[in-house]
Parts: structure tokens; C-alpha cells; sequence
């Protein structure tokens, strides 16, 4: 059963509303003020929220405020009740993030469409998305939905991005979330003295340039495709009001990129600990795994595989020659095929 928290300072308009609300299977709360209001929202998040405009100690304008700065709030859909029908007052309410206004005196009717069409709206993400395929596009879409954001999806255009083309630079300003529909990027980071070590390699189907995004500081790493690749961009602000306008929304996002930070610290783990062997070995796992079904090779050039285990090119292609012999591996110029991953993944290095 849904919960509705009706904030209403008119007594007899606020038992009869919620009467309502009632007889149409919804569980109610009520307040007569908006201060009151906010603790019962804290108390029991509600499913959406009925609120006149206009009351005594804190009014609509401000419980809209508290809920939008407060995660635990945030995002709830909000209906605001009024007697005004100035536009400007509508403004504003919409500015702030209200979803929609029902004028008093409103009938049965009106409130019972306002209200099922807001929770309609608000419907669940699915918890998985094939992003491979289609599902960034539904993924934002339901998103825009869930959040109310409507210039989420509004630059869904792909860009081409040529191989070895800088995508963006250490030190740049972030200005957008990417998302790689085809072709693959890499991260780089720079030493002092000029050595490159690969922070992450972008398939098809995942997203990069977010840490600084999330963090709000200039890019730590540099972009470069690997690939001629085809990406997506999100704009910055869209990337930063799906997080925060809907907790929902923003859970599910994070757990989308959470993978990566989990990967980029096994990787400075690995570095700092195992043997060249074992991260060349746990390297070639990680690519296989991630390596197209269809055609399971790893295609990769030496320079970069080096950089993403951070060892020399040297190094690298002596214990990928021991792995050949040892029938592990199969090597081309251009590619690796993993044949026993198995071995690669129980022997002791």
C-alpha cells in the first residue's frame, strides 16, 4: 500500500482529502503545518507528498526546499495544493521541483488522477540493463521518468572518436559522463618522468569519466580511444541531478560504477604485491573474460598491455612467451587467445 502524506493547514479540507485518499486504498499521514510535515516525512519516508502552499510556521515553498536538500527526502513526488493561480507562483513551484498543482477547490476526480498519474510515473527501475544493446537508452529513459529530469536524454547523439584520438586530457575540467556504445577507450596516467600506466580499459556497454564528476576536481587521468570507437555523452549537470534528485535513481547508477573502483584497487594491489608473472597472468584473465564470445581474442598492443600491468614492453612479451610455451596461451602479432584459463588462474607464480 502506498503512503501519501497530506501537509494541510484547513482542517476541513485536509480530513476530506484524506478521506479520499482513503477509500482509494492509499495509507495516509497528515500535518497541519509544513514543520510537522518534515518530521513525519523523516519519521516514514512517504510514497508522495499532497502540500498546500500557503501555512503557518514553515510553508510549501520550504518543505519543498528541506526535501530536495535532504537525501533521505529527496526525489519523493510532490503535488502542490493552492488557492493562487497566479503563474507566477506556479513558477516558482516548478522551479523548485514540484511535479504538479492541484487548484483548490479540486474534486474528487481531479485528485485521484493527479495522484496516480505521479506514482505512475515514479514506477521502479529494473534492476538490470543490458547496456550492451539498448539499455542505456531505456535506462535513461526510465530514468528521466523516475527523476522527472527532462533534458536527461535530450543529447543522446553518438560521437566518433578516431583511434588514438584524445577523448580528454589530465588536468582538463569535467564537462560530461561518457558511455561507449561501440569500439573501446582507455585511461592513462603519467609519471613525472613520462611512463604511461593504464588505468582502466572501456568495452562497449560501460561508462568512464565520472570519478571527477563525482569528486568535482579536474580529470586525474587522460582518455584515449583504442579503437575507432562510437560514444555517448551525458552533460554534467544531467549526470549530477540523476544522483541526487532520486535516491533510487542515484543507487542504482552507482552500483552501475562501483565495479570499476573495486577493479582500479585490485589493480594497485596487484602492482604493489605480485609477482610480474601473476599480474601478467591475472591481466590476460581480466581481458579474456571481457573478450567478445564470438571471437575470444585479446586484441591489445604490447605497449598497452604493459602499461596496464605497469611493467616494460620487455618484460611483458618474455613471460607471454613462457605462457605460450607452457600452452596457456596462443600469440599472434595482433592478438592473444587465452586456452587455459584455468591454469593461468590456480598456478603459483
Amino acid at each position: 500500500m502506498k503512503t501519501i502524506l497530506l501537509i494541510e493547514d484547513n482542517e476541513l479540507i485536509r480530513e476530506n482529502t484524506a478521506e479520499i485518499l482513503e477509500l482509494a486504498g492509499y495509507a495516509v499521514v497528515t500535518a497541519e503545518n509544513g514543520k510537522l510535515g518534515v518530521e513525519q516525512a523523516l519519521a516514514q519516508r512517504p510514497d508522495l507528498v499532497i502540500c498546500d502552499i500557503m501555512m503557518p510556521v514553515l510553508d510549501g515553498y520550504g518543505v519543498l526546499n528541506i526535501f530536495n536538500q535532504n537525501p533521505q527526502l529527496a526525489g519523493v513526488p510532490f503535488i502542490f495544493l493552492t488557492a493562487k493561480t497566479e503563474r507566477t507562483d506556479m513558477r516558482r513551484g516548478m522551479e523548485l521541483g514540484a511535479d504538479d498543482y492541484l487548484t483548490k477547490p479540486f474534486d474528487e476526480t481531479e485528485l485521484l488522477s493527479a495522484v496516480t498519474g505521479r506514482l505512475n510515473r515514479f514506477r521502479h527501475l529494473k534492476p538490470d540493463y543490458d547496456l550492451q544493446a539498448e539499455g542505456l537508452d531505456e535506462f535513461l529513459e526510465d530514468a528521466k521518468q523516475v527523476a522527472n529530469l527532462e533534458s536527461l536524454s535530450a543529447d543522446r547523439k553518438v560521437h566518433v572518436v578516431r583511434k588514438k584520438q584524445d577523448i580528454y586530457v589530465e588536468g582538463d575540467e569535467p564537462t560530461r559522463l561518457y558511455f561507449v556504445k561501440s569500439g573501446r577507450v582507455k585511461t592513462v596516467k603519467t609519471t613525472g618522468a613520462g611512463k604511461e600506466l593504464i588505468t582502466g580499459i572501456y568495452n562497449p556497454g560501460e561508462f568512464f569519466g565520472y570519478m571527477a564528476l563525482l569528486e568535482q576536481t579536474p580529470y586525474s587521468d587522460s582518455a584515449v580511444a583504442v579503437d575507432d570507437s562510437e560514444l555517448v555523452y551525458i552533460p554534467k549537470q544531467d549526470f549530477l541531478q540523476l544522483l541526487t534528485r532520486n535516491p533510487e535513481v542515484g543507487q542504482h547508477f552507482i552500483r552501475l560504477l562501483a565495479g570499476r573502483v573495486s577493479e582500479r584497487e585490485q589493480q594497485l594491489l596487484d602492482m604493489a604485491y605480485n609477482s610480474i608473472r601473476r599480474r601478467v597472468a591475472d591481466t590476460l584473465l581480466r581481458l579474456h573474460e571481457q573478450a567478445d564470445l564470438a571471437s575470444p581474442t585479446i586484441q591489445l598492443s604490447r605497449e598497452d598491455m604493459a602499461a596496464m600491468i605497469g611493467t616494460a614492453s620487455e618484460s611483458l612479451i618474455r613471460t607471454l612467451s613462457e605462457f605460450k610455451q607452457a600452452g596457456y596461451i596462443e600469440v599472434t602479432p595482433k592478438s592473444i587467445r587465452v586456452l587455459q584459463p584455468e591454469k593461468l588462474r590456480t598456478a603459483h607464480w
